[in-house]
């Protein structure tokens, strides 16, 4: 599973947190970048790839090799559920087969509103936070801003410019596709939530692993 800490390059770490400072010279919005590695540990994903792709690989032992015995069979099954499990853990294209869209698009929402209350969006002082949220599991990324913002931008605004950057995900070119949303973002923004003369800087641009 690839490890948030290391998604981005430390020159890319830099291109973001410029990007978000260049968008908030133009706004008291307050723009924050976070990537975790999943959202969820998906227990019951491991333990269907198990069940289904062990219990599959066990039944073809026996068949073909055992003379169909049960007294093999289920230690095999047990044997080749908890191996395929293990790898299912490690491997995010194979444990995401086995994980429902929406499950997957719940769960990365959760994981965002959670995320926004414990890194402190909610704090700033015209309650204007705004966090680009990806989740590397699950290849999505979720935008979710204060009420300040949604007094004045629709929830589906701000959520159309998470496509891009889930394609970019999928390209190789994560870093590239969120600094122009940022940049669109913070245009939105600075049309609707000018910067201030006493406005200062009150979350931190760098981006966030967790």
């Amino acid at each position: 599973m690839t490890h948030a800490e290391t998604f981005f390059t430390e020159a890319e770490r830099q291109q973001i947190a410029a990007t978000i400072g260049e968008a908030e010279k133009k706004t008291s919005g307050e723009i924050v970048a976070m990537v975790v590695a999943a959202s969820d540990t998906y227990p019951e994903a491991r333990l269907l790839a198990g069940l289904a792709i062990g219990g599959l690989a066990a039944l073809l032992i026996t068949d073909l090799f055992l003379a169909n015995s049960l007294g093999y069979f289920v230690p095999l099954l047990l044997c080749g559920a908890m191996t395929v499990g293990s790898l299912a853990k490690i491997s995010p294209p194979l444990l995401r087969l086995f994980i429902p869209p929406s499950r997957l698009e719940a769960r990365v929402a959760e994981r965002a509103l959670r995320a926004f209350y414990e890194k402190k969006l909610h704090t700033t002082r015209d309650n204007t936070g705004v966090l680009f949220f990806i989740s590397l599991l699950e290849r999505k990324v979720w935008i979710l801003a204060d009420s300040g913002i949604y007094q004045k931008i629709s929830k589906k605004t701000m959520m159309t410019h998470t496509t891009d950057i889930a394609v970019g995900i999928k390209q190789g070119q994560a870093c590239n596709a969120l600094c122009r949303e940022i940049e669109a973002v913070g245009v939105i923004l600075a049309r609707h939530f000018p910067i201030k003369a006493d406005d200062t800087n009150e979350l931190s641009n760098e981006v966030i692993t967790g």
